[in-house]
């Protein structure tokens, strides 16, 4: 009751507060946001120097600490894998095979490529207004703030979901057919990003004979398929005898997700701000 009850006078005190977080504090808000956001997406663009200049490539060298059955030296440049090399020894005779790309072919790394538009979409919502332009109400910067955080947290889930594939999938992929020499049928590959990381699937499979006694059961959609996952191609029935898991650190995606954890968080305190005066003391300046 006391609350419902506040003075003029604090009433007062309430809409100038509120009108010097409309005029001020919203717009150097947003100007922090803009300036958080073009860090992040210069780190997608990766420059070499200079407007216009040509994304810079970038080796990795995926493993995995106390094995050496697959190793990859990846080229990363932008959101393109340049050059692949690939090093699998085979488990069943330890006999060494080597897989590159073509010197003609690079593949597109789909989530990097979403993330960055994802983040140069909220740039445009942050930008798309006049430098004088005032905001008249609570509820407008709400608003902007959840369009802003919608297309921050899309960039995110980018980069920390990899799609799920299922294993016929993975073998029709455009991937497949990049390789010098050709993948042998009982081989399939799969890049993705995860988190910060690039990683790098090898299947190994073996033909399950017309004449098996194993009960055959499709593998559906999956991040990351086991051993022991059936599916059928073509006119042939495989299952996955071994997976190889392979994977390295990208800085400048690690730069990327701490950006987008920041500029969610400033997102929040400012519309956390904007509902206090929306609550306190009944007030609602809508």
């Amino acid at each position: 009751m006391a609350a419902a009850m506040a003075s003029q006078g604090e009433r007062a005190v309430l809409e100038e507060e509120f009108k010097w977080l409309l005029q001020e504090e919203v717009h150097a808000v947003l100007r922090q946001l803009q300036d958080i956001l073009k860090e992040a997406s210069h780190r997608f663009a990766l420059p070499t120097s200079g407007s216009g200049g040509a994304v810079k490539q970038e080796n990795f060298v995926l493993s995995t600490s106390g094995t050496d059955q697959v190793k990859g030296v990846m080229t990363l440049q932008g959101d393109a894998l340049c050059q692949a090399d690939v090093n699998l020894k085979m488990p069943r005779n330890n006999q060494l095979l080597h897989f590159a790309f073509r010197e003609d072919k690079q593949w597109k790394l789909q989530q990097i490529q979403d993330a960055r538009n994802h983040v140069n979409q909220a740039i445009y919502l942050l930008m798309n207004r006049d430098v004088n332009y005032q905001f008249k109400t609570g509820l407008e910067v709400l608003k902007l703030m959840d369009a802003v955080m919608l297309q921050l947290s899309r960039a995110r889930n980018r980069l920390t979901t990899p799609a799920t594939l299922t294993l016929p999938e993975i073998a029709s992929s455009g991937l497949t057919k990049m390789f010098t020499p050709m993948l042998p049928p009982d081989i399939l590959v799969n890049f993705y990003i995860n988190l910060n990381k690039l990683c790098l699937t090898v299947y190994q499979l073996h033909v399950l004979q017309p004449s098996t006694t194993k009960n055959f059961k499709p593998a559906g959609g999956s991040v990351l398929h086991n051993p022991g996952a059936m599916f059928e191609f073509g006119s042939q029935r495989y299952e996955v005898s071994h997976v190889h898991k392979v994977e390295c650190v990208v800085p400048w995606l690690n730069d990327a997700l701490v950006f987008f954890t920041v500029s969610l968080q400033l997102c929040q305190q400012l519309k956390d701000k904007i509902s206090v005066f929306s609550s306190y003391w009944n007030y609602r300046p809508y």
